[in-house]
């Protein structure tokens, strides 16, 4: 789903979405089908993901301020700057 499919609405609107016959929700709706052995013969458990770990992390300011003048975003590309010395290294 992409944030342009997203729409908020508020409680009110909601209520008169329904009394116009607007809004139907889905509570009735019927299920999907069988899976069948096939497939959970073939299925693969995927662990969930870690929560990432916080830290305080003291940098030079002008490593910072590199990151910082990108724009929006600056933590996650330094993790993934981190992410990529990891790999190389482990690749080693």
């Amino acid at each position: 789903m992409t944030k342009e499919n997203i729409k908020r609405y508020s409680m009110d609107e909601l209520k008169q979405m329904r009394e116009r016959g607007d809004y139907h929700d889905s509570r009735d709706a019927p299920e999907g089908p069988e899976l069948g052995e096939e497939f959970w013969k073939h299925a693969v458990l995927v662990p969930p993901r870690s929560s990432p770990t916080s830290v305080h992390l003291k940098l030079d300011p002008d490593v910072f301020a590199f990151f910082k003048q990108q724009g929006k975003g600056h933590i996650t590309r330094m993790q993934d700057v981190l992410k990529a010395y990891v790999k190389a290294q482990q690749g080693r």
